[in-house]
């Protein structure tokens, strides 16, 4: 699998294209800051914005796409159901108000946020829904680990299209990797720099000077050549620039499988098993 520039796109398994690399917007402030963000990456030629109901920043993110002058149909959009509105099978409704804030009438991918117990089925059920709607092009999970992608699996109709996880060179999940392969599912990293980690790690600053590139840039690099989506955040347009040069070099096998090798199963985030929001 070759990736080669920023608008390469995988496909996912109802044949929509979804961009590897993109955007995330978690913790950015809606109004200047977010809109910013979003129009200089949309500059930098990102195509793909990720954004979640609870993020608070949906307007911004919409007012940012549509005063950018890109195409809203050259643009995957990505947002979340969250965990509040499944408890109160609000889905729909959520959905709707999403799309209300983000001035869209489409999104291009919708994704339950966490495996809430106890809801994540009939939240899916929803999601079914709004997608035999048309409404969204594809629809996933997010933070779904593979006990909970086999119980959905085994109650509903549609795969899901995407699970988006946290992973990082110290957080693999190498067995969830691999079942989402299986499944056809596309696994999309958040998190991918560990919020600032890896300029610590021995093995990557030395990858980066092997490679004559930055500590983000071999971890973004590693990310895609696993065949993973990512989606850095950034607010600095510098950062924004610096993350999209990742495709003009590749990472030798033995330097992959170095980077593998880091895994910890070390959480930055929650865990999906032990949350309580």
């Amino acid at each position: 699998m070759k990736i080669t520039s920023i608008t390469d796109c995988t496909t996912l398994n109802n044949g929509i294209q979804m961009p590897w690399f993109g955007l995330g917007v978690f913790k950015v402030q809606d109004g200047q800051e977010v809109e910013q963000s979003v129009k200089w990456a949309l500059e930098a030629g990102y195509r793909s914005i990720d954004t979640a109901a609870v993020y608070g920043n949906e307007r911004g993110v919409g007012k940012a796409i549509r005063e950018s002058g890109v195409p809203r149909n050259e643009i995957f959009l990505t947002t979340k159901v969250w965990n509040e509105e499944m408890r109160k099978k609000r889905t729909a409704d959520a959905f709707k108000e999403s799309l209300e804030r983000l001035e869209t009438d489409y999104l291009d991918l919708y994704l339950i946020h966490w495996p809430v117990k106890d809801c994540y089925q009939d939240a899916w059920k929803a999601l079914e829904d709004i997608y035999a709607s048309g409404q969204a092009r594809a629809i996933g999970v997010s933070n779904f680990l593979v006990h909970h992608l086999e119980d959905l699996l085994a109650h509903s109709t549609i795969v899901p299209a995407v699970n988006q996880v946290e992973f990082h060179p110290y957080l693999v999940q190498p067995d969830l990797m691999n079942f989402c392969k299986e499944q056809n599912i596309q696994l999309e990293a958040w998190s991918p720099i560990m919020r600032g980690k890896i300029f610590t790690v021995a093995e990557i600053t030395q990858l980066a000077e092997k490679y004559h590139k930055t500590p983000s840039q071999i971890v973004l690099r590693w990310d895609v050549q696993h065949g993973v989506v990512t989606i850095p955040k950034s607010v600095h347009k510098d950062r924004i620039l610096e993350n999209t040069r990742i495709f003009d070099f590749e990472l030798a096998p033995e330097d992959m499988a170095l980077l593998d090798q880091l895994d910890r199963g070390e959480r930055i985030g929650p865990d999906p098993d032990n949350f309580d929001f």
